[in-house]
């Protein structure tokens, strides 16, 4: 499935790290913010632990850009790829201005940004820029709404950052859009012991202001992770039903599983849509357009209730999940698929067809 994390720009591209500043990025534990590590703390390789078996990348692309932790910009094929690294999300740092309280700038979130271009900077031979191999998926290579490549980042000995990023403490496992289909397990791991050992984001004081009336501001992930699990857990039900009978189970944003769905329905068979709500529309005429989320460029399923049955609609309570916070955004919906003018269509008139894709966030 394709999903969306929106990520800002960034202006400068740092100098190359010195051989002293790779080894600490790579081999200690983050100290906290604003703070620099001892010079007498142990060294101990965490990557080491991850269980990822090293496999050099059998082709190399060149770093253009390092934006943040979590999005990169490279070479290939002779255009532009900007990557959005898959099940990790970075803190923000200042010059997003992020007015999201659940992505708020983080003190972290500079230092994060900072230390990633530092870490690219340092993978490039001289006069060569970095390098970096890609790794999709099932193989398969998919893009987020905004058009961005998503993908596992490998380094050219073979780790994989992305799993780095977690296992330093530099990000959390980010299953907000599912699970990692490349190695979940993993990530899971990776997690807990950087928690475990207070790593980065998981240390308490990472983002306390070390002067008074310093900018300070810390991510709920109290609040974040298990609401993350609960839609993880959603998409993995999906997954799961897909599996099993692709015929009459298809996605929102995925194109050619409509497509199946629309041939399923042409034969008179019921199929379910899964997927979450980018937007509701109350039209001219009474009636109410549900639009399912789905990537750029691609074409929109909707899900419509006629004026005459607009007073069941309200009985759903879909506003309430239409990207609300901390609430199961996931959605069945049951009924017979048709071609419409902006993509696929269903008409609905009994709410008992909806149903919520998983679990609310405990």
């Amino acid at each position: 499935m394709q999903f969306p994390s929106l990520c800002a720009p960034r202006r400068r591209v740092l100098p190359y790290a010195s051989a002293l500043s790779l080894v600490a990025a790579l081999l200690l534990p983050p100290a906290p913010a604003c703070a620099q590590a001892p010079a007498t703390a142990p060294a101990k390789d965490v990557a080491a632990d991850s269980g990822w078996k090293p496999t050099v990348p059998s082709e190399l692309f060149d770093v253009e850009k390092v934006v943040d932790g979590d999005t990169v910009h490279i070479l290939r094929n002779g255009k532009l790829e900007k990557l959005r690294l898959s099940c990790v999300d970075t803190e923000e740092k200042f010059a997003t201005n992020s007015t999201d309280p659940t992505k708020p700038s983080t003190v972290f979130g500079e230092e994060c940004a900072q230390w990633a271009m530092e870490f690219f900077a340092a993978l490039a031979k001289p006069g060569e820029k970095p390098k970096v191999g890609l790794k999709f998926a099932g193989d398969r290579e998919e893009r987020d709404v905004y058009g961005r490549l998503l993908c596992h980042l490998i380094l050219p000995d073979g780790r994989n950052f992305n799993l780095l990023l977690v296992e330093l403490g530099k990000s959390p496992y980010f299953n907000k859009y599912g699970n990692d289909l490349v190695c979940h397990e993993l990530f899971v791991a990776a997690q807990s012991r950087a928690r475990n050992a207070k790593r980065g984001i998981w240390d308490s004081q990472v983002n306390v202001p070390k002067t008074e009336g310093a900018r300070s501001a810390k991510r709920p992930y109290e609040q974040l992770l298990p609401w993350w699990d609960a839609r993880a857990e959603a998409i993995e039900n999906y997954r799961t039903a897909a599996r099993k009978d692709a015929a009459h189970f298809a996605a929102a944003d995925m194109p050619h599983e409509l497509e199946r769905a629309l041939a399923t329905s042409a034969k008179g068979e019921d199929v379910e849509i899964f997927g979450s709500i980018q937007r509701i529309f109350r039209e001219d005429d009474g009636s109410v357009t549900v639009l399912f989320r789905t990537g750029d460029k691609q074409p929109a399923f909707r899900a419509k209730f006629a004026k005459e049955h607009v007073a069941r609609y309200e009985t759903l309570g879909l506003d309430k999940r239409d990207d609300e916070e901390f609430v199961q955004n996931f959605l069945w919906v049951k009924g017979r698929v048709v071609k419409g003018p902006r993509g696929f269509d269903m008409a609905c008139e009994d709410p008992a067809r909806w149903r919520v894709a998983g679990p609310e966030p405990k």
